[in-house]
């Protein structure tokens, strides 16, 4: 809802409580004795008096003008069709719908469906949501006679108008009584017009058949059938149903007879889409249910006859041979699901295939189009979690050739002055594998595997830190306007990581404008009491900084819309883009435990919002450890290095041993326990990679802490820091140093190790006692 629509009608609740304030005052000011102090209290009554009058005037005339004018249009709406304002009062309702459900003016509309829905005041207040957005706003209800679907959307002034559309049941006179068949005959269910013929439930299709055999009465001949009262000469015609399963429907005796095909008017009455065809595809009779979903008026089209192999695509192979080989009883009975050809809208349809007696096919179509948008959906999830495995895969093998990489480049620097003429190349080589590290963090970010360095921020502050550097980035011709909101929540974030997310959307805004304009980049606290669903992801109830970047730029078409935060996807024309931007920042989002959506309209522009977790804790507990300088005074100890990459061994073990370390290498953590069944070697620190073929770094650390406890442990890895908190946990001593790494890195981080003081771990509790202590 509107926040203008919210306040007109808060307004006019409270007109009432105005006007008593208004006369109350007006008491008070004639028993005031001081003139001056009474004229000012009786002329503020007077004020609230009129303005209560003149929001009460103006709340009735808003309610009654929308009502007029779309009057007309809700009259001559084809299906059941309710008119409310911005409170859910009904305003008006057509025949249609009041023959539906009990919908009087000024009652709430959720009581008027309270007839047809078992929670309507949920189900209207989460579409009164969704349409105040400009989002899709339909319901449905599942039944026996087909789904129920309630849509609504706001139109001007306020008013919504309300659609209840299917789910209707077949009118007394035309109702007809239908059971449910499997593949060996046997009845599964019936309706309760076959219930109240038949006054019984039959086992089997044999037993209303009187046992005789399916060759003695065809499908379509009449036959003598027991029902409530005695036999009674019926035809039954079977369809083809969903999954498997048959369709029997029980028709009147002489229904069909002296005509080649049943009426039209019987076939409409079925609640599901049936086509007469003939084995070419051309369509012969065709319900108004099957009309609907073909986006037919009728079996003839312009052009010709309407053929079902023309509005069908996606089998694989031609429809016309499909139903050649159904035709001929060739095909299997298995149903297929196909796209409908339809300008106006993606629909799918399951098509079950019969032959008929006298030749030709019957043809029964039901739409699965919410299955296969479920569907896709979940595709789309299992793709992306796969790319995303990949790419992890890929920055950490990536993470080794640049460590080894960056750190003999480290070492062949050490050994050149700025002066030499190879110094330059050295430095070249040092800054592009800089930027290939940043680009591998590019894919951890997507992959939500980087190694993040959280601190507690104020979006004011880092926006006001950010905002000349986004001046430059927009350009003259864009107009960057930042706007806070009051009450903002501190946030604990990754500062560069957000202003990298910043700066992306920012820039994509920019270049969304050609033209040139405006950006605006805002911010405001948000409260949400209750889970908020959307674009299938749930956002916690809680308080958040909510982050909007908003441009008036080209939009993004909404074929592509789902598809923005696929790596390597990109909105851009070829060769400006390279599809990682979205995906690092959903990456990074995610990462921080936020949230983020899209809006967008061709020709409008878009609106990219993030929610970001508001932080409740002490900056202290939250501030990201700082490394320290490496002191001139080091400390020299014994260093146990175990890598299963060869260059990187090389480089480690030599930058260590350049600081005077001594280095033991080992390739595998089974080396590595051999090296330590020496009693009589000390080893004052592990520096071991994670992620090693046989024993991993964890396994064969674990092993040998049990006869060396105490000794200090630096884990490598390419992967991201999150992943180890349970290691730490369970292994004391221990810190984590991100690949790529420098020299300079990786000998302050064992400086570090050899000076911090030892934490000795307790005792193993025994099996089972933590569980006794937790209960």
């Amino acid at each position: 809802m509107s926040s203008l629509g919210q306040n007109a009608a808060a307004y006019a609740e409270r007109a009432w409580a105005i006007l008593l304030c208004g006369v109350v005052l007006a008491l008070i000011a004639r028993a005031v004795p001081v003139p001056w102090l009474a004229v000012l209290l009786l002329s503020a009554g007077a004020t609230l008096a009129a303005l209560a009058t003149f929001i009460r005037v103006a709340d009735l005339w808003g309610r009654r003008l929308p009502a007029g004018r779309l009057r007309r249009l809700c009259a001559a709406a084809p299906g059941s069709c309710i008119l409310t304002d911005t409170r859910g009062e009904v305003l008006l309702a057509n025949p249609q719908a009041l023959r539906r459900v009990p919908a009087s003016r000024g009652q709430p509309v959720a009581a008027a469906f309270a007839a047809v829905f078992a929670d309507p005041e949920r189900a209207v207040e989460n579409l009164i949501s969704a349409a105040a957005r400009g989002e899709s706003a339909t319901h449905v209800r599942p039944g026996a006679e087909g789904a129920l679907r309630l849509r609504v959307e706001r139109a001007a002034h306020g008013v919504f108008v309300w659609h209840l559309d299917g789910g209707e049941p077949p009118a007394p006179d035309s109702a007809l009584p239908m059971l449910r068949i499997d593949a060996d005959d046997k009845v599964l269910s019936l309706n309760p017009a076959a219930r109240e013929l038949l006054g019984h439930v039959p086992a089997s299709l044999d037993a209303l058949r009187r046992g005789l055999p399916p060759a003695a009465h065809p499908d379509g001949e009449e036959i003598a059938i027991e029902t409530a009262q005695g036999l009674l000469r019926r035809r039954l015609m079977t369809l083809p149903g969903r999954d498997g399963l048959r369709e029997l429907y029980i028709l009147p005796a002489g229904a069909m007879a002296g005509v080649a095909h049943p009426p039209e008017g019987l076939l409409d009455a079925l609640p599901v889409a049936i086509l007469q065809l003939d084995t070419d595809g051309t369509v012969r009779l065709a319900n108004m249910r099957a009309r609907e979903l073909l986006g037919s008026t009728g079996v003839s089209t312009g052009s010709g006859p309407l053929n079902l192999c023309e509005r069908l695509e996606g089998l694989g192979r031609p429809v016309s041979d499909w139903l050649a080989e159904a035709a001929e009883g060739r095909a299997s009975n298995m149903a297929e699901v196909l796209r409908v050809a339809r300008d106006d809208r993606e629909l799918f349809v399951q098509v079950a295939l019969a032959r008929m007696s006298g030749g030709g096919l019957v043809a029964v179509l039901h739409d699965v189009t919410e299955m296969k948008t479920l569907e896709a959906q979940f595709t789309q999830s299992q793709k992306m979690q796969a790319i995303g495995q990949l790419a992890g895969g890929v920055a950490h093998d990536f993470n080794n050739l640049l460590t080894a990489i960056s750190g003999h480049c480290d070492l062949l620097m050490l050994r050149h002055d700025p002066g030499d003429p190879d110094y330059g190349d050295l430095v070249q080589i040092h800054q592009n594998a800089n930027r290939a590290a940043s680009l591998v963090g590019q894919l951890l970010a997507f992959s939500r595997k980087q190694t993040l360095s959280p601190e507690v921020l104020d979006l004011r502050d880092t926006m006001g830190e950010l905002a000349h550097l986004l001046d430059r980035l927009v350009g003259e011709r864009v107009r960057l306007r930042i706007r806070h909101g009051e009450g903002l929540p501190r946030i604990r974030a990754d500062k560069r990581k957000l202003e990298q997310v910043v700066m992306n959307l920012v820039v994509n805004a920019r270049d969304a404008m050609p033209r040139g304009g405006e950006i605006r980049l805002e911010t405001e606290a948000v409260e949400l009491r209750s889970e908020l669903r959307r674009d299938r992801a749930v956002v916690p109830a809680g308080t958040y900084a909510v982050v909007r970047v908003i441009d008036k730029g080209d939009g993004i078409p909404p074929d592509r819309l789902t598809k923005i935060f696929e790596p390597f996807f990109t909105t851009k024309r070829p060769g400006e883009g390279t599809g990682l931007g979205l995906s690092t920042v959903y990456g990074i989002v995610k990462q921080t435990g936020g949230f983020i959506f899209v809006d967008s309209e061709v020709g409008k522009g878009s609106t990219f919002t993030l929610y970001l977790p508001g932080y409740r804790g002490t900056e202290d507990e939250a501030a990201a450890p700082s490394p320290e300088a490496e002191d001139e005074t080091r400390d020299i100890g014994v260093v146990l290095l175990v890598e299963d990459e060869a260059p990187v061994r090389s480089f480690a073990s030599r930058a260590l041993a350049m600081r005077g370390h001594t280095v033991l290498e080992a390739e595998s953590g089974e080396e590595a326990l051999e090296i330590l069944a020496d009693p009589t070697l000390e080893v004052d620190v592990f520096v071991t990679d994670v992620v090693m073929p046989g024993l991993d770094g964890p396994g064969w650390v674990s092993e040998a802490l049990k006869g060396r406890p105490g000794t200090k442990v630096v884990f490598v890895s390419g992967y991201a820091e999150d992943s180890f908190g349970e290691i730490r946990a369970r292994i004391p001593n221990s810190v984590y140093l991100p690949k790529p790494f420098s020299l300079a890195d990786l000998t302050a981080t064992v400086q570090r190790q050899l000076r911090a003081p030892a934490i000795r771990p307790g005792p193993t509790p025994p099996p089972g006692e933590d569980a006794m202590r937790g209960a």
